[in-house]
């Protein structure tokens, strides 16, 4: 393997071979073009076909594929991804339903804005160039932050999994002490962290097998669902505009 120097029985690589596992990690998926370098350090990926509307006739639009001379792009994979994939490879149904991935997505593009942001807004009237407009920002990012608070909220502070008393049979002395969890702990994790259930049972000192990643994938499933939020008649409730903040403030930690 790369990491060890050596193949599955032992064997050391030659450099050759170990060249050959350093570009291969980095192989550019089919469809994305000769342009895209080939990148080790990258990390997996995922192939999309990027989408535009254009105009069909003359009051409608339709969706067509946008990418350059027709390519893919690509996109780094997350723990959505990675777990998407060792679903299909292992043939069973996909773990998470698509406005769960979205909404996992979306909060830690929402987290990792705010976070770049690097100071709290009070004014930005004082800056050079610009409108001159300071209030627009600062009522963005403060919306922005106050969707972020009412997310957290929406998770709750929830046990996603708790450390239970075993009876001694069942434990031995080289088990590592495990560790309760919450569901903010684990959404962190997951969306911000890029962990697979797996890694966040191991890292919580969690034997990994069927009933362990079957409790943590519903307890990240129901999070994912308080954070939607509402669902009436089969639509998610949303909310833009100027309204935005109005929405966000008034939500409650019993928001559903």
């Amino acid at each position: 393997m790369l990491g060890t120097g050596r193949d599955a029985s032992g064997r050391p690589l030659t450099e050759a071979e170990r060249i050959d596992l350093v570009r291969a990690a980095g192989r550019v998926p089919d469809g994305c073009g000769p342009a895209m370098p080939e990148a080790p350090a990258r990390g997996p990926v995922r192939a999309f076909e990027p989408k535009a509307f254009y105009p069909k006739g003359a009051a409608d639009w339709e969706s067509k594929p946008a990418g350059y001379e027709g390519r893919k792009a690509l996109a780094v994979a997350d723990a959505f991804d990675l777990m998407a994939r060792a679903a299909a490879r292992s043939k069973r149904d996909q773990p998470f339903t698509p406005t769960q991935v979205a909404m996992g997505r979306s909060y830690a593009a929402l987290t990792e804005k705010l976070a770049a942001a690097g100071v709290k807004l009070s004014s930005v009237e004082g800056r050079a160039g610009g409108s001159g407009q300071g209030g627009d920002v600062t009522d963005r990012r403060l919306i922005e932050a106050e969707r972020l608070a009412a997310l957290h909220r929406r998770i709750g502070t929830g046990i996603a999994m708790e450390v239970r008393r075993q009876r001694p049979s069942r434990t031995s002395a080289t088990d590592r002490p495990r560790r309760s969890f919450t569901d903010r702990q684990l959404i962190d994790a997951v969306c911000l962290e890029g962990r697979t259930i797996s890694d966040v049972l191991d890292s919580f000192g969690w034997k990994v097998y069927g009933d362990t990643r079957a409790a943590v994938r519903t307890a990240l499933c129901k999070a994912l669902d308080r954070m939607v939020g509402p669902v009436r008649r089969g639509n998610i409730m949303v909310a833009g505009g100027a309204s935005a903040r109005d929405f966000w403030g008034k939500m409650r930690p019993d928001d559903n």
